[in-house]
């Protein structure tokens, strides 16, 4: 049981690094479990809610944002029915939710230009090239995209150079990302999101209006407005918490959501671990440099 911010995440890389290296067989029988307590607490009117992290801190949000929300198409539209635009939401969302967990192989910014333009094909070199023109006309300048082929197995796939702060992060589009379900969720909300907003179109809440560009836009200022009138509390550590708070949200095996570790690929796991915790530094430095840019939420 750690905090639920980064110092936390440190601590529970160092104590599974223990458990994995001095106590293996705890972990391959799944003896060993990963307390989730809660990152928020928010509190509307008398109503207190404890929220484990940041898309479930979205989803309820939303609810509250939904509240008298209208959103128009166009200058002359009709507002689209609240469970349209609640599905909507949700699957945008989840679409972000994928984009921050795979921002770390792949360059955001590509990810994000996936939801304007996500049909890429690699079936061919041609498809890889044209691939590639769609993708940066929409990634801009920040993006440098190029189709190449991979010399490990000769498959075409997009290179995605990124140039910041004097570092240069490459990552790539391959294949095998094409069939995974990560990619088809995107595809899906992309289509879905198509055409949605033309000329004219604003979101109103109560009173209160707004002209949006794209469902990006419309869902930020939607949250916004929904956090009038609601205390919202971050924890940055488990101290931060009375006694009865951490019985409650943590230790209570009513309410408690543990996580049971697993270990999938043994040779994977085994790498990862000499990688980023083991005793040479060059493997670990190379690390470090390849995923500079991803990085968020830094201690310094």
């Amino acid at each position: 049981m750690t905090d639920a911010d980064v110092d936390g995440s440190h601590i529970r890389t160092l104590l599974l690094t223990f458990f994995y290296r001095q106590m293996p067989e705890l972990v391959e029988r799944g003896h060993v479990y990963i307390a989730q307590p809660p990152l928020y607490k928010v509190k509307q009117g008398k109503e207190e809610r404890y929220l484990k992290d940041d898309h479930e801190m979205k989803t309820f949000m939303l609810r509250s944002a939904l509240i008298n929300a209208e959103l128009h198409t166009d200058q002359d539209s009709p507002a689209l029915k609240v469970e349209t635009l609640e599905h909507l939401a949700k699957e945008y969302f989840l679409a972000e939710a994928i984009i921050d967990r795979l921002s770390r192989v792949i360059a955001k910014e590509a990810l994000h230009a996936m939801l304007k333009q996500p049909d890429i094909q690699l079936g061919s070199a041609e498809q890889a090239e044209q691939s590639a023109i769609n993708l940066q006309q929409v990634c801009g300048p920040e993006i440098i995209v190029n189709a190449e082929i991979n010399p490990a197995n000769d498959e075409n796939r997009l290179r995605l150079e990124k140039y910041l702060h004097g570092n240069d992060s490459i990552s790539y589009v391959e294949p095998s990302f094409l069939l995974s379900g990560d990619y088809t969720q995107l595809k899906q909300t992309a289509h879905a999101l198509d055409g949605l907003l033309g000329k004219g179109a604003y979101i109103k809440r109560g009173e209160q209006h707004k002209p949006v560009a794209d469902f990006k836009q419309t869902i930020e200022w939607l949250l916004e407005e929904a956090k009038r009138g609601v205390s919202i509390q971050r924890y940055k550590g488990l101290g931060e918490m009375n006694p009865e708070q951490l019985w409650e949200t943590t230790m209570d095996i009513k309410n408690r959501i543990l996580l049971r570790v697993q270990i999938e690929d043994m040779i994977s796991a085994d790498e990862t671990f000499t990688t980023l915790m083991g005793d040479i530094v060059e493997p670990r430095r190379a690390f470090i440099e390849q995923n500079a840019l991803g990085v968020k939420n830094l201690d310094v």
